[in-house]
């Protein structure tokens, strides 16, 4: 009887040491970023590429790659960082994502809510540009001059920008539920399978031959890792690959590189 309340016990250990691994393991890149930039009081963090890793034996790698941008001295900066790990869950949670601003801080209120680059701080806000009107008759955002480096560094076009599409995220998604805009031919307008996202990371375009390809890539390989999953048991792999994005790419202030859900509403 002794002998049989010890094994118990251990089983509660273990189970109870299982659960507690696994709410560490919980926090995700961004969670890790977001916390090393506590004091900024503005930032944003991009998902800037997605890949994986495939594996004939064992689990695949889920991988993905940010791009973080901070503010020196009022003028945004940029780095990019290197590949981190992350759990096949966060992978598919973030799927349509590739381009956008997963995490961001303005004026040192923090949202998590994916939303296109530069729309949370930067698009919109009179001190970095203003409204122009094109000659379709359409109104869009323009940077001035000596912020013009923003719209490669975000991978924006001015048809990506226009005020109508803006006020309809600004109003109705805005920290509430992500934005993907208009839906043209199919595509939306934001998201890893969007024109945005080839223009936000051309390298990714190259390396994938195709974003169907990616799709193919991505629903073969996740169905593989739960099958593999389920028959070994689910490991977390959110753990880091890389080293911090302090350690990466040096900061510069321009890039020549850098579907989900969309509004219904027409600019």
């Amino acid at each position: 009887m002794k002998a049989l309340k010890i094994s118990t016990l251990v089983m509660v250990f273990l189970f109870a040491l299982g659960c507690s691994s696994e709410k560490r393991q919980v926090k995700s890149p961004v969670d890790e970023l977001v916390k090393q930039m506590d004091k900024e009081k503005n930032f944003s963090i991009i998902l800037f590429d997605m890949d994986i890793e495939e594996k004939t034996f064992g689990d695949d790698i889920f991988k993905h790659q940010y791009k973080v941008i901070t503010e020196k001295d009022s003028l945004p900066t940029e780095q990019t960082t290197g590949w981190y790990n992350v759990s096949k869950g966060y992978f598919l949670q973030n799927e349509n994502n590739m381009g956008m601003e997963v995490a961001s801080k303005n004026e040192g209120v923090l949202s998590k809510v994916p939303s296109p680059p530069g729309y949370n701080r930067y698009v919109g806000n009179e001190r970095y540009g203003n409204w122009s009107t094109g000659s379709d008759g359409n109104s869009f955002w323009a940077f001035y001059g000596q912020y013009a480096f923003m719209s490669s560094m975000f991978g924006l076009a001015s048809n990506m920008m226009y005020r109508n599409s803006y006020y309809d995220y600004r109003n109705n998604y805005m920290g509430r539920q992500p934005y993907y805009g208009q839906v043209n031919n199919g595509r939306a307008t934001f998201g890893t399978y969007s024109a945005h996202g080839e223009r936000a990371n051309p390298n990714f375009t190259k390396r994938i031959g195709s974003t169907s390809a990616f799709k193919e890539k991505v629903n073969n390989r996740v169905n593989r890792s739960s099958n593999s999953s389920s028959a070994s048991g689910s490991r977390a792999t959110d753990n880091k690959k890389s080293s911090s994005f302090s350690n990466g790419s040096s900061s510069k202030k321009s890039s020549g590189s850098s579907s989900g859900r969309s509004s219904r509403r027409r600019r």
